[in-house]
C-alpha cells in the first residue's frame, strides 16, 4: 500500500492537528525530527511506525508493533473512521478520569457509534442469527472465604447476553456487599473463556440513550470496579471482545498457553463498550489498548503476558 498520502510531512508536523491527513495520520519515526512543545493531534488516530525510542512515539495514538500489519490498520480506520476517531478520542480523555467516570465517558461514546449509520450498516449486513441456545447462567459457589463465578453457556462458546450480564453485575454486588468474600474467581466451561457479547442481541435496543443508561444500571463492570483488588480470572481459550473487557478489571489474571485474545469492535462500526477502553488502558495502556482495537487482530498468550494482559501462564 502506498503510504504517502497518509504520511505526515516535516513541514505538517511543525503545524500539527488539522494539518494531519484524515481519517488516519502516519508517522515514520525513523526520520521525524525531535517534534518542539505543544504537540496538537488532530481528532482522529496518529499512528506511528518505526523506532519506539523516539521522543514522540509516546504522544501518538498508538505505534505499530512487531506482528502488526501497518496496511490492516489503515484499511480498518478507512473502512471505520467515525468508530476509529472516537476511540483514540476517548483514549486521550481516559487518564484524567477515575475508573468510573471512565466508564461513563466509554458508554457515552459507545452509545453516540450505536446510532451510527456504520453500525446500523452492520446490523444489517450481518447474516441473520437464530438462537439456537438456552439464555446464558452464571454458577456460583462459595468455599470458605472464596467465591467463585462460572460462565456456563459452553455451546455458544459462553458469548454474554443478557441474562449473562445481570447475573455477573449481581456477582460482582454480591461481593461488594459481602465483605467477608476475600475474593471472587471467574471461570468458564467448556474451550472458550468467552467469544464476547452475543452477537444476536446487537441492535435489540434501538434508542442509543436507553441503552447507555441500562449499561449505567447493569454493566458488571460497574460493580467489578469496586471489587477489582479481590477479583481473579482463570482464562483457558479464546478470550474476546466483552470476556477480555471484564477480565482485565481483575487484580490477578491467569491463562492457559491455548488462551488468545482479541478486541474486534471497529469492525461493527462500534468500540468496546463492556469496560474494556478503561480495564484495558490500566493493564496495557493506551497505545496497546488503541493497538488491539484497530488491528483487530489475536494475540497469544505469550504474547498477552509480555504485555501484562495476563499476570502468568499456567497449564
Amino acid at each position: 500500500m502506498d503510504f504517502s498520502g497518509l504520511t505526515v510531512s516535516n513541514g505538517d508536523l511543525a503545524q500539527g492537528g488539522f494539518a494531519w491527513p484524515e481519517p488516519l495520520a502516519l508517522i515514520d519515526l525513523d526520520t521525524a525530527p525531535h517534534h518542539p512543545r505543544g504537540l496538537r493531534l488532530p481528532p482522529w488516530p496518529v499512528v506511528g511506525s518505526g523506532g519506539r525510542d523516539h521522543p514522540l512515539a509516546c504522544k501518538l495514538d498508538t505505534v505499530v508493533e512487531a506482528g502488526f500489519d501497518t496496511d490492516a490498520i489503515i484499511r480498518a480506520v478507512t473502512s471505520q473512521p467515525l468508530a476509529a476517531a472516537t476511540l483514540v478520542q476517548l483514549l486521550r480523555v481516559l487518564p484524567a478520569l477515575s475508573a468510573e467516570e471512565g466508564l461513563t465517558a466509554e458508554s457515552l461514546a459507545y452509545a453516540t457509534l450505536q446510532g451510527s449509520a456504520a453500525h446500523r450498516d452492520w446490523i444489517m449486513r450481518r447474516t441473520p442469527l437464530v438462537r439456537r441456545h438456552e439464555p446464558g447462567r452464571v454458577g456460583l459457589s462459595r468455599e470458605g472465604d472464596d467465591v467463585v463465578a462460572t460462565l456456563d453457556r459452553p455451546g455458544a462458546g459462553n458469548a454474554i447476553d443478557v441474562s449473562m450480564r445481570d447475573a455477573l453485575h449481581e456477582a460482582f454486588a454480591l461481593a461488594n456487599l459481602d465483605h467477608s468474600i476475600a475474593r471472587i474467581t471467574l471461570r468458564a466451561r467448556g474451550k472458550a473463556f468467552s467469544l464476547g457479547a452475543d452477537l444476536a442481541e446487537f441492535g435489540t435496543t434501538t434508542d442509543p440513550a436507553t441503552a447507555h443508561m441500562i449499561r449505567c444500571r447493569t454493566l458488571p463492570a460497574r460493580e467489578a470496579v469496586h471489587c477489582a483488588d479481590r477479583f481473579a480470572v482463570e482464562i483457558d481459550g479464546g478470550c474476546v471482545g466483552a470476556g477480555l473487557e471484564l477480565a482485565a478489571f481483575a487484580h490477578r489474571v491467569t491463562a492457559t498457553r491455548r488462551s488468545w485474545f482479541q478486541l474486534p469492535e471497529l469492525a461493527m462500526g462500534i468500540i468496546p463498550g463492556a469496560g474494556g477502553c478503561v480495564s484495558l488502558t490500566r493493564r496495557i495502556g493506551a497505545q496497546r489498548t488503541a493497538l488491539l482495537v484497530l488491528s483487530g487482530r489475536r494475540i497469544g498468550a505469550c504474547q498477552a503476558l509480555e504485555w501484562g494482559l495476563v499476570d502468568e501462564l499456567v497449564d
